[in-house]
């Protein structure tokens, strides 16, 4: 794999940090202005902010002469002017360091959910969406091929959901800011909610939430209070991928910051789920894909010398009982024999290095059985 120059690493690095202090500064919809206006001899400022139609929707925010306001006046400046930059920081990534952005409605879609409050509130973005962060995260390019989508995944813990005593604006009106054609898809098993959302084009948004209990709560949708009218899909393993997310920032735009599984834990969940596919033609292109992201994380991950942290949350995953495990070797013997040597050598090495014995980890690579 080929590494991206610390150049663009530490430009990476800087964009994140100006997209962490914007999404904290940003009080304004970036895309208008204020103006200052005198009425009745007295000035004061007013937040225009185009309508989509040509014209302008004009909003009174108050008096010049209040030091508050003007120095409110003052940071939104600040504020714009970081953003052109961050918008000169993203193409730049782009252009010269060839790392991915999305699609324009992928990442409009993140983009609006973003500055609705969804990752504020502790939710994850998931899927091939969030793939497509981890070259920057890693510092290494990653194959083109297996960051193609056509829907984004979104995820949230109901604890969380319930805990944080907030919600964000309706996700319906949040997505039809994007796209007016999106609407709900009444749940198949309980039609008074909604876990699913479509555009005309066939573009698919979905919320899930980690299934710990029985597999007959998997096909019930489940309430999620911060959500802004959107319930989530429970999901087995779900729990696994997207505890103690990490940040990183989706090339799109100025740069969206976003919360997105640690990519230790997004490799061993695909290689859990690839096995669990369905094997119709759907599924089994699917179940491709998954393991093709999982080998190419956890390949880049050896090469930067992450290999205790692949090894730890491996362990974990192979530690939580017979399906896990089943899954996991299924998926492992279905990697390319060179690929798969290397991945179990360094997890082997890995599981040594944090004092456990790789021999209870089936991380050594069997000899082939001859054929008779």
């Amino acid at each position: 794999m080929q590494q991206i120059p610390h150049t663009y690493q530490t430009l990476y690095s800087e964009l994140a940090q100006r997209s962490l202090d914007g999404s904290f500064a940003s009080e304004f919809n970036v895309d208008g202005r204020f103006i200052a206006a005198e009425v009745k001899g007295r000035r004061y400022w007013y937040f225009d902010l185009p309508d989509g139609q040509g014209g302008k929707k004009r909003t009174y925010v108050g008096p010049v002469d209040d030091p508050e306001i003007t120095k409110r006046v003052e940071t939104f400046k600040d504020l714009k002017a970081d953003i052109r930059e961050r918008r000169k920081l993203v193409s730049t990534l782009v252009r010269e360091a060839y790392l991915p952005r999305p699609e324009r409605q992928t990442g409009d879609i993140v983009q609006a959910l973003a500055e609705a409050g969804f990752f504020r509130l502790r939710g994850v973005l998931i899927g091939t969406v969030a793939y497509q962060c981890y070259p920057a995260v890693l510092g290494v390019r990653l194959p083109g091929t297996a960051m193609i989508t056509a829907d984004a995944d979104f995820a949230q813990f109901h604890s969380i959901s319930v805990a944080v005593d907030d919600q964000i604006p309706s996700v319906l009106e949040t997505l039809r800011k994007v796209d007016p054609t999106f609407r709900e898809i009444p749940h198949q098993a309980d039609g008074r909610f909604t876990t699913q959302y479509a555009s005309r084009s066939g573009y698919k948004v979905e919320f899930l939430t980690p299934n710990r209990g029985s597999e007959d709560y998997g096909g019930r949708p489940t309430p999620m209070p911060a959500l802004g009218g959107a319930a989530a899909q429970p999901l087995r393993f779900l729990d696994f991928l997207i505890y103690q997310p990490i940040r990183a920032v989706l090339l799109h735009g100025p740069g969206v910051l976003v919360n997105v599984p640690a990519p230790e834990r997004y490799a061993i969940h695909k290689l859990i789920v690839a096995s669990r596919r369905r094997m119709d033609d759907d599924g089994t292109a699917k179940s491709r894909k998954d393991r093709a992201q999982a080998a190419t994380v956890m390949e880049a991950m050896i090469e930067q010398r992450q290999t205790e942290d692949l090894a730890d949350a491996f362990m974990e995953a192979y530690d939580r009982g017979p399906a896990w495990k089943e899954a996991i070797r299924k998926s492992m013997d279905q990697i390319e024999e060179g690929l798969r040597q290397r991945i179990r050598s360094a997890l082997s090495e890995g599981i040594r290095k944090l004092e456990r014995n790789p021999g209870k980890y089936d991380v050594e690579e069997r000899p082939a059985v001859p054929p008779r």
